[in-house]
């Protein structure tokens, strides 16, 4: 009997016809702020990714043809956080796959501010609601920068706030910290793409405080692969990331 594949990434993007051409059963679906869902059901982006992923699971195994004791669960980009999230509460999954690895997502926006500035921008970002000096720094920032522009009014519709600075307050909930990372029971691979500009760092941060049985697989610019989440590279990074799964499922 086949194992089951679930990914909360659409088919084209994540490797699901590469799972299927190894033999698993694929489960591909949007979870909320994923295409259809915030398109059609104005579902914004949750922390709570586990209250995403159980109900996919319930789901899984009512399906024909799946092994219940080997289902995988693979986030990709951001879900490189949901997929770890969800697998430290939802204890059916039998290994979980974060491509790339992120484990503080607030991390990114940190990084684009100086060190001794980190304690009084965090300060601000969560103050109570009301005018802030912050956010005319976040409009500046916007006109000045057609990404900064994009990210603030991306995020700002994406989580279901109303401007940069609550969408900022709002990034700040997605991580593993406070011992989440440390719940995870199941065998985990983390992948580290050289390249990655979002993300940098956070795949060796997710899997130092991983306590599971835990692999890092990187992935290197010389061989194609250092995009964030090796772009440009699926067929071997999926090659990798499923030989890792065949023999983590085979001792299940």
């Amino acid at each position: 009997m086949p194992p089951a594949w679930t990914t909360d990434l659409p088919a084209n993007c994540s490797g699901a016809r590469a799972a299927v051409a190894r033999g698993y059963n694929v489960l591909a679906f949007d979870g909320p702020v994923q295409s259809g869902p915030l398109h059609r059901e104005d579902l914004p982006f949750r922390p709570d990714w586990e209250k995403v992923v159980t109900p996919v699971v319930d789901y899984v195994l009512k399906q024909k043809g799946v092994d219940p004791s080997r289902i995988a669960l693979l986030g990709t980009s951001m879900g490189g956080e949901l997929a770890p999230r969800a697998g430290a509460f939802e204890h059916r999954i039998a290994a979980c796959i974060a491509n790339d690895g992120l484990y503080d997502f607030a991390a990114a926006f940190l990084a684009m501010i100086p060190p001794a500035q980190h304690e009084s921008f965090v300060a601000q970002v969560k103050a109570p609601p009301g005018p802030s000096p912050l956010d005319t720094i976040l409009t500046g920032m916007a006109k000045a920068s057609p990404v900064a522009r994009w990210s603030f009014a991306n995020g700002t519709w994406a989580f279901g706030v109303t401007g940069p600075r609550e969408f900022l307050r709002k990034v700040f909930d997605y991580n593993l910290r406070d011992g989440v990372a440390e719940k995870i029971r199941c065998p985990t691979l983390v992948c580290d793409a050289e390249g990655d500009l979002f993300f940098k760092g956070q795949a060796d941060e997710l899997f130092n405080h991983l306590t599971c049985k835990k692999t890092l697989l990187r992935f290197a610019e010389a061989e194609g692969a250092g995009a964030h989440c090796q772009v440009g590279a699926g067929r071997l990074a999926f090659a990798r990331i499923f030989d890792w799964l065949d023999q983590t499922l085979a001792q299940v």
